[in-house]
């Protein structure tokens, strides 16, 4: 599966903002602590402010391992 690849200052340009109505960016961190965004919220971003996510790099996503 691929995901968005962003910098730190483009992840907290998105954080928690609007990608289309009543859908908020949600960047999470993949195993090597790359900040990344998933293709859905690329794809249905409808934002004018941020339509540079179109744009970024797609990597492939590997998660973090969860501890229980």
């Amino acid at each position: 599966m691929n995901v968005g690849l962003l910098t730190i200052e483009q992840k907290n340009l998105i954080e928690g903002k609007e990608y289309t109505t009543d859908s908020l960016f949600n960047p999470i961190q993949d195993i090597n602590d790359d900040w990344i965004i998933s293709t859905q919220e690329i794809d249905m971003c409808t934002n004018e402010n941020y339509q540079w996510v179109k744009d970024l790099p797609l990597i492939d996503y590997v998660p973090k391992e969860v501890n229980l």
